[in-house]
């Protein structure tokens, strides 16, 4: 990796020979087995089962989990000796909105996302409402995150990452909160934003927009590519088997 172009590193989310093991209840257990990959697509989307280590992965790149082996770079930034410059690209949404939002009003949770960027309070309250806005959350500014639905919650979380303009936007199954009307306002919302997407999903339509898609199963990545060769097999394993299980 580090005889790699340095533009390229700067554009790319990539391991190399990457092992994650974390202590188990009956001992060392391996989550990510020598991964070694290269997402340089606008959006990648990473699918498989639960358990499968696609969350493990993700966190990878913004420094929430520390490889036991191996090389991570975020944009030409290692994680692990610089994990405050690899945070500062990327924004991390999590599957469940309630482990992020720290502020009881929505408009107050964004706007504790800006107060080092924006440091006018008025200025910030009306780039938090912009944001809520974009949501189609803007009459729900000033409510309790307690009265906002689940799916609410995660467009909040969604919207305090992106106030701060990070460069690369990674989502941990988005749309498992979601209805289809809240699905389909996000899948709009992230085809106009500019960050390089990173999207573990169970949702093969949101997969099926990505350039590229890896499928992660055994502690590894069993395949990756455009989604309309990988998506097909992913779903024939699904249905009779994936590589190296038992008939």
């Amino acid at each position: 990796m580090d005889g790699e172009p340095r533009s390229a590193q700067r554009q790319s989310l990539s391991c190399a020979d990457v092992t994650v093991t974390v202590d188990g209840p009956r001992g060392p257990v391996t989550v990510l087995d020598r991964v070694s990959c290269e997402f340089t697509a606008r959006r990648t989307a990473v699918i498989g089962l639960n358990g499968s280590g696609k969350s493990t992965l993700l966190r990878l790149f913004n420094a929430l989990v520390t490889p036991s082996s191996g090389a991570v770079r975020t944009h030409g930034v290692d994680p692990v000796t610089s994990p405050k410059d690899a945070r500062s690209r990327v924004g991390f949404v999590f599957t469940d909105p309630a482990s992020q939002i720290l502020m009881p009003t929505p408009v107050e949770d964004i706007e504790l996302s800006l107060r080092r960027r924006v440091r006018d309070r008025t200025e910030r309250t009306e780039h938090a409402v912009q944001w809520l806005r974009r949501m189609g959350l803007s009459d729900r500014a000033h409510h309790s995150v307690f009265d906002l639905s689940g799916g609410e919650r995660q467009l909040v979380a969604l919207a305090a990452v992106l106030a701060v303009d990070p460069r690369v936007l990674v989502l941990d199954e988005p749309t498992t909160l979601l209805d289809l009307r809240n699905r389909l306002r996000l899948r709009e919302l992230l085809d106009g934003l500019p960050q390089q997407q990173l999207i573990s999903t169970h949702d093969l339509e949101l997969a099926a927009t990505a350039q590229h898609v890896a499928v992660v199963h055994g502690a590894g990545i069993i395949a990756q590519g455009p989604p309309e060769e990988v998506i097909p097999r992913y779903r024939a394993w699904c249905e009779t088997g994936f590589p190296g299980e038992a008939a």
